[in-house]
């Protein structure tokens, strides 16, 4: 057997072990997508996210919430541009998976700072026209809608007196 032979067989063999560990990963991925009802989270649909139990306080508490008849769980927090919501539903859909899977999510959820800008510029977006009439007490610090009404959209059925 010549030296470029050798060289050739070898390459296939690593090209085969490489192959069957991706095809292995490539597997394990598409059946945890498929598991975790991964398809769900395209729609608007509030009850994706309450596959994932850790989300039920908030689900319960927007269900008896006055936004139920208004908005979705997306409405207020994925932005409503076509690239930018799916952008913002793919990283925090990795990060929630990836907490889920390791087991690190707090014990009392807290929005983001990435998360809190984004429900808080739809808060200001549908409530624009209200907005408009309406003074607010002034601040050195930028006040945000939720700091007076954080229980609007999870009522304190979820979160308690």
């Amino acid at each position: 057997m010549t030296d470029d032979a050798t060289s050739a067989e070898r390459s296939r063999y690593w090209l085969m072990g490489l192959a069957l560990i991706l095809g292995v990963l490539v597997g394990l991925g598409a059946f945890t997508f498929v598991y975790a009802e991964g398809f769900s989270y395209f729609s608007d649909d509030p009850n994706a996210c309450v596959n994932c139990h850790i989300m039920r306080d908030q689900f319960d508490g927007w269900n008896h919430s006055t936004h139920k008849a208004v908005a979705t769980c997306n409405s207020c927090h994925t932005p409503h541009t076509f690239p930018n919501k799916w952008i913002v539903k793919g990283i925090n859909g990795f990060n929630h998976s990836l907490a889920f899977t390791l087991g690190t999510y707090p014990e009392h959820l807290q929005i983001r700072e990435f998360n809190a800008q984004i429900a808080e510029q739809n808060c200001i977006e549908c409530h624009e026209t209200a907005l408009s009439n309406v003074a607010h007490v002034v601040s050195e610090e930028p006040l945000r809608c939720v700091r007076c009404h954080g229980n609007v959209g999870h009522d304190n059925v979820a979160h308690g007196p």
